[in-house]
């Protein structure tokens, strides 16, 4: 009897041992949590450990505490972090990440234009923020064709929009009021004008959702992605293109400096970016693919915000510069909760 429970124990050490060794041995992941964590490693990392059998380990937070940790990070915590396109900026900026020989991303080859940020940080997968709004809980008298259709004074009360990040309504506010996120303070009245209609304004997706679903906002500066899936959910939410175009937004993945894995991080990044990819995350996810050898359905493809055109990318988007948007965000959100949200 001893002896059994001597070999059961030696066995667990040894179990606990392996487990440890290839923890140590796996390819560590900056993400956020929730969906996205699990979008990256249902349609990512598990095609990666069944291509290389190094399995991937994931570190999970917000978009800023996860910058302000990696500052602060004598060695990097992960080997590839996934961040916005414009925050990824700012960790470029702190010399975070590695420049990218695109030599070893053989799919690099298809990437869309719009998914090249920088030699340090590409695309992932892409959506947009547009207007979504209930159809049976807005008067049938009020259409969303253009942004300027937020502006009804029937909405009054009822518009929902982020307050982490109000650079969307900016850039829109300012576009229509003949500028551009450069020349931002055109558009200040406007956003002004505006304040009437909104009633609340969300800290995160999971609040976005809440709000939109039970009616409390049924007009919403929304995120496509949440958006599709709440309809697969059964809310009866719709997503338009406004004819100026909508807000696009770039999700990226980079390889961290000082990483001990990056030929392993090259090949994580090229799966990523391969046409099978792609298409599930398209497929499940409802984004929108970022490079142009992707499956999308016919279905998907009628989607405001899944591109599989160069004549969309170029003209159903309203584009931040990056670099600019990062420079401002600060500044932006002072300026918003100060003469919009109080």
């Amino acid at each position: 009897m001893i002896r059994k429970f001597l070999a059961l124990g030696a066995l667990a050490a040894a179990l606990t041992a392996t487990t440890a060794g290839a923890q140590d041995n796996a390819l560590v992941v900056s993400t956020w949590g929730g969906s996205f964590r699990d979008l990256i490693d249902e349609n990512i990392g598990k095609e990666f450990t069944r291509q290389t059998g190094v399995p991937v380990k994931y570190v999970t937070g917000g978009t800023i505490d996860r910058l302000n940790k990696a500052k602060l990070a004598t060695t990097p915590e992960s080997d590839i972090t996934f961040t916005t396109s414009h925050i990824g900026w700012l960790y470029v900026s702190s010399n975070l990440f590695e420049q990218l020989d695109t030599r070893k991303i053989p799919n690099f080859s298809h990437l869309v234009d719009r998914a090249k940020i920088s030699p340090y940080h590409i695309g992932s997968w892409a959506y947009i923020y547009s207007i979504g709004y209930r159809p049976d809980l807005v008067p049938s008298s009020v259409k969303f064709e253009s942004w300027n259709d937020l502006w009804n004074p029937a909405l009054k009360g009822k518009i929902s929009a982020p307050d982490f990040d109000p650079s969307h309504i900016i850039a829109v506010s300012a576009k229509l009021s003949g500028g551009d996120a450069a020349t931002w303070e055109k558009g200040q009245d406007k956003l002004k004008a505006l304040k009437p209609n909104f009633k609340a304004f969300y800290t995160n997706d999971a609040n976005a959702q809440q709000l939109i679903a039970t009616g409390e906002t049924p007009v919403e500066v929304i995120l496509s992605m949440n958006a599709y899936h709440m309809a697969s959910q059964g809310v009866p939410i719709k997503v338009v293109m406004p004819k100026e175009g909508a807000v696009l937004g770039v999700d990226t993945m980079a390889i961290m400096k000082g990483s001990s894995k990056t030929e392993l991080a090259y090949k994580f990044l090229n799966i990523a970016l391969s046409p099978d990819v792609q298409s599930k995350i398209v497929a499940s996810k409802k984004a929108s693919p970022v490079i142009d050898n992707a499956t999308v359905s016919a279905e998907d493809a009628k989607l405001p915000g899944v591109f599989t055109t160069k004549q969309q990318w170029d003209s159903q988007t309203i584009v931040i510069d990056n670099k600019l948007r990062a420079e401002k965000t600060a500044e932006w959100r002072k300026w918003f909760t100060e003469n919009i949200m109080n």
